[in-house]
C-alpha cells in the first residue's frame, strides 16, 4: 500500500497545479486493488483496463504468475498503453510492482520495464530493520541502470516502533545523495524547495514509483 498511497498523493499535488495526470499500475498479480485505488483518485474518464493492462489472478511475483497461468507477459502491450495514456494526459505516475528486481521474465526485471519506460524514478522503502541495505542497493542500481533516482520516501508502518525504525532516516541522509522525503505519504508539504526543477524537466516531471523490499 505504501507505493499506492505514494502515488495517489503525488497525483493530488499534480491535479492542485492544475495538470492533466492518471496513476498507472502496468501489472497487477492477485486482486486489482492498487489499481482501483488508482482509477478512483482521479481517472479522468480512462478505464481500469487501460491503467492496468496486465492483470494476474494469482497473487505472486509476475513471472511465478505467469507460470501459473501460463501466459507470457506482453511487455509491448504495457509499453504501448503507456504510450496512449501519455498522449491523453500531461503527466503519468507509474506504479512498479514489488521491487526493483521482481522478475517479470525469466530475464527482464522491474528495472528493465523502468529502462524502457525512461522515467524517472522514486523509491518507496518500508521503515524497518533492513531498509538501510536495501535501498542503498536499489538506488546504485538505479543508477547502473542509467536512470534518475528522484529520491526515496520511507514508508512508515502504523505502531512500527524500533531502533531501526527510529533511526533509519538519519543514517539513510549520511549515505544517499538523492532527496529523502521522509513524511511524504502523510504530508505533502515535506517535499523540498524546488525538488520538481532539480527532475531535470520543465514543470512537473512524469514519475515512475517502485518500492525497495525487505
Amino acid at each position: 500500500m505504501g507505493k499506492t498511497h505514494t502515488v495517489i498523493q503525488l497525483l493530488r499535488l499534480l491535479r492542485a497545479s492544475g495538470a492533466r495526470c492518471v496513476g498507472m499500475k502496468p501489472i497487477c498479480c492477485g486482486d486489482r486493488r492498487d489499481a482501483e485505488l488508482l482509477l478512483a483518485a482521479g481517472s479522468g474518464g480512462l478505464t481500469i483496463d487501460e491503467i492496468n493492462p496486465v492483470w494476474l489472478k494469482t497473487p505472486v511475483a509476475p513471472l511465478a504468475a505467469a507460470h501459473i497461468e501460463h501466459v507470457k507477459i506482453d511487455i509491448e502491450h504495457i509499453m504501448a498503453a503507456l504510450r496512449t495514456l501519455q498522449d491523453r494526459v500531461e503527466h503519468v505516475v507509474v506504479e512498479g510492482v514489488g521491487g526493483w528486481l521482481v522478475p517479470i521474465g525469466a530475464d527482464y526485471f522491474v528495472s528493465d520495464l523502468a529502462v524502457e519506460m525512461k522515467l524517472p524514478v522514486l523509491v518507496v522503502a518500508q521503515n524497518r530493520l533492513g531498509c538501510l541495505n536495501h535501498t542503498a542497493l536499489t538506488i546504485r542500481s538505479i543508477a547502473d541502470h542509467g536512470l534518475f533516482c528522484a529520491g526515496v520516501v520511507l514508508n512508515e508502518l502504523p505502531g512500527a516502533t524500533s531502533v531501526a525504525s527510529a533511526t533509519n532516516a538519519d543514517i539513510l541522509r549520511e549515505i544517499i545523495d538523492v532527496p529523502l522525503l521522509s513524511r511524504l505519504t502523510e504530508n505533502m508539504d515535506q517535499l523540498p524547495l524546488g525538488w520538481w526543477e532539480t527532475m531535470g524537466l520543465s514543470g512537473t516531471p512524469r514519475m515512475s514509483s517502485t518500492q525497495t523490499q525487505v
